[in-house]
C-alpha cells in the first residue's frame, strides 16, 4: 500500500467501486477500504443457510444495475458478470389466487389486464422504448439540464403523482391497480405521497426494457467484476480497514464515502459545521426491510392455485404444496408482539393462531438466518431501527429475530 493516493474511497459497495473506478479510468491513484472480510456491501453473498447454498446477504435482483448506462461501459462479462433473466421479471400474488404477471413485451402484459389493457399500454410501453434516452436522466442528479426533456417530461408528469391517485385514475382492474402499488412499494414512501408513483414508472418500465435479473452466483458477482476491473485499471481494495476516523486514513486529495449518513457522522462528524453533524445525527432512516433465505423450501406466499396460471415446471408446481412460514415487521417491539398474537396465514387465507401452526407437521426443511440490533449497534454500523418476527409450521412458537 503507498503512503500517498488521489483519491481514498470508504466502502466498496457498488456505489463505492464504481466511483472508485471512475477516478481510475481517469488515470487517477485510487485505494478502497472496507471495514468487512468481504467487499460489495448491500451486494454481498455468503453460506448463510446450508454448506454449498450461497444467498444474497441484501440486494438480489438488480433491473437498474442492468439498465445502467455506466455498467454498459465497463467490461464486467470479462470478469465473470452474467446475468440470468426469468420468463417472467414479476408476478403480485392476489387474494383469489391469481397472479398479475409483469412479462418482458409491455403489450403482452397489457392484454392481460382485460379492461385495463390500453391505458397500462398507453403508460408503460413509450417508457420502456424510450428507457436508452430515460435511463441517463433519471440515474444521475435530478437538478440539471436534460438531453431529453420531452421524454423526461412525459415521465415526469406522471411520475409526481401519488401512486394511489395514478391508479384509480388509470386502473380499474385490481390485478393491475395491485402490480403497479407493490412496484411503486420500493420507494418506501406512503402510497399516498407525491412522487411514490416514480419508482413504479421506473422499476416497471426496467421490466419491460431490460428485464429484473439476478446476476449468476448471486450478488457478490457484481462487486467481484467490479473489484477486478478496478484492479486491472491500478486501483487497490484493501479489507478487514475497519475508518474510525479521518486520522486513520492515508494522505490523499480526496476522500468519498460509500456509507451510511450515521457512519460519516461518527467518522467525519468533527470536520463539519455544528448544525450540518445534528443533522446527519439525527438523520431518520425509512421503515426498513427484511428477507428470509430458505433451503429446500418453496416460497410460502405462492400457492398451486396460483402457480397453475403460470408458466412453471410442475417439479416446482408439486414443490408449492407444502407450507412453510410467515414473516411479519414492526417498528416498535411491543407492537410487534402484539401483531404476533395473530398471524396472517398467507397460503391458506385463514388467520392461524401459534397452536394451529404447530399442530401441521411439515416435512420441508428451511433454515433462516436474521439478525435484530439493539439502538447503539444500529447507529455504529447503519442500519435501520427494525424488529422482526418469524412464525414457522416447525416451532411451537413465535420467536424474535
Amino acid at each position: 500500500m503507498a503512503d500517498e493516493y488521489d483519491a481514498v474511497v470508504v466502502g466498496s459497495g457498488p456505489n463505492g467501486l464504481a466511483a472508485a473506478i471512475t477516478l481510475a479510468r481517469a488515470g487517477l491513484s485510487v485505494l478502497v477500504l472496507e471495514a468487512n472480510p468481504s467487499i460489495g456491501g448491500g451486494a454481498r453473498s455468503a453460506e448463510l443457510t446450508l454448506p454449498g447454498f450461497v444467498h444474497d446477504v441484501c440486494s438480489a435482483v438488480h433491473p437498474l444495475a442492468a439498465g445502467s448506462p455506466f455498467f454498459k461501459t465497463l467490461p464486467l462479462e470479462r470478469f465473470g458478470l452474467d446475468w440470468i433473466q426469468p420468463e417472467i421479471p414479476l408476478a403480485h400474488p392476489l387474494d383469489d389466487g391469481t397472479a398479475a404477471c409483469l412479462q418482458r413485451d409491455a403489450d403482452l402484459t397489457a392484454e392481460s389486464f382485460g379492461d385495463d389493457a390500453r391505458s397500462y399500454r398507453n403508460l408503460m410501453a413509450p417508457l420502456a422504448r424510450d428507457w436508452e434516452k430515460l435511463a441517463p436522466e433519471f440515474l444521475q442528479p435530478m437538478l440539471h439540464l436534460p438531453r431529453y426533456p420531452l421524454a423526461l417530461g412525459r415521465f415526469g408528469i406522471r411520475a409526481i403523482c401519488p401512486a394511489t391517485w395514478l391508479t384509480k385514475a388509470l386502473f380499474k382492474n385490481e390485478s393491475t391497480r395491485a402490480l403497479f402499488a407493490g412496484i411503486a412499494a420500493h420507494s418506501f414512501l406512503p402510497l399516498e405521497s407525491p412522487v411514490s408513483s416514480a419508482f413504479a414508472l421506473v422499476l416497471g418500465s426496467a421490466g419491460h426494457a431490460v428485464g429484473w435479473p439476478i446476476p449468476r452466483g448471486g450478488s457478490q458477482s457484481i462487486s467481484n467484476a467490479l473489484a477486478k476491473y478496478l484492479i486491472e485499471l491500478g486501483g487497490e481494495i484493501e479489507i478487514d480497514r475497519r475508518i474510525e476516523n479521518l486520522e486513520q486514513l492515508p494522505k490523499s486529495r480526496v476522500t468519498l464515502f460509500d456509507t451510511t449518513v450515521w457512519q460519516l457522522a461518527r467518522i467525519a462528524g468533527d470536520r463539519f459545521p455544528n448544525r450540518y453533524r445534528r443533522r446527519l445525527e439525527n438523520f431518520k432512516h425509512a421503515p426498513g426491510i427484511f428477507k428470509v433465505d430458505y433451503v429446500a423450501a418453496p416460497a410460502p406466499f405462492i400457492s398451486a392455485a396460483r402457480l397453475k396460471k403460470l408458466p412453471i415446471p410442475s417439479a416446482t408446481l408439486r414443490a408449492a404444496k407444502s407450507r412453510s412460514v410467515h414473516l411479519c415487521w414492526w417498528r416498535n417491539k411491543a407492537s410487534l408482539m402484539n401483531r404476533a398474537r395473530r398471524a396472517d396465514n398467507t397460503h391458506s387465507g385463514r388467520i392461524a393462531t401459534f397452536r394451529s401452526i404447530a399442530r401441521r407437521r411439515e416435512s420441508v426443511r428451511w433454515r433462516t438466518k436474521s439478525t435484530c440490533r439493539s439502538e447503539s449497534n444500529r447507529k455504529s454500523n447503519g442500519s435501520p431501527p427494525v424488529s422482526a418476527i418469524a412464525f414457522s409450521r416447525a416451532t411451537k412458537r413465535a420467536r424474535p429475530i
